[in-house]
């Protein structure tokens, strides 16, 4: 058995790797420090590669935070309130979230919520109207959406 089969890399095959991983798609410290550590890079040298990735903007949290932000509304319909914990969840600053969610104007957040609720209240088949009422909360909340406004929503809804 081999027991190279894991060739090491050098610091710049590395940066090279990183460099192209980072341009292809936006990444966070996180992504990057946890890619480094996968290709068994020591932690100075890790160090390292993140202040080149960072000096040659390859890697900006707040570019990441914004991108992340406008993309998961947009393409998932995602609320703020899931937005926040998984850029949370990637070791984001206060500062970078609060930056990322002004990337959703307040009209587009809206629209994509009653456009989201509504479609989801007309395709729920259940009968008994306290399950249906269930099975539509409990999607909008795991969407991430304000539990206020998903309560208006349900108001309205059964008018």
């Amino acid at each position: 058995m081999n027991t190279n089969s894991l060739k090491p890399f050098t610091v710049e095959e590395a940066k090279r790797k990183l460099e192209y991983y980072c341009s292809y798609q936006e990444r966070c410290h996180y992504e990057v420090v946890e890619k480094l550590r996968g290709m068994n890079m020591i932690p100075q040298v890790i160090d390292t590669i993140v202040v080149h990735l960072i000096e040659n903007n390859f890697l900006n949290e707040e570019r990441f935070a914004q991108s992340f932000a406008r993309g998961k509304h947009n393409i998932k319909k995602w609320g703020k309130i899931r937005i926040v914990n998984e850029l949370k969840f990637r070791n984001i600053s206060k500062y970078n979230i609060e930056k990322a969610l002004k990337e959703i104007t307040p009209e587009d957040y809206l629209n994509t919520f009653h456009e989201l609720a509504e479609r989801q209240w007309e395709s729920i088949t259940e009968k008994n109207p306290q399950k249906k009422k269930r099975k539509f909360c409990d999607y909008l909340l795991r969407k991430g959406f304000e539990s206020h406004l998903i309560f208006e929503k349900l108001n309205e809804l059964e008018q």
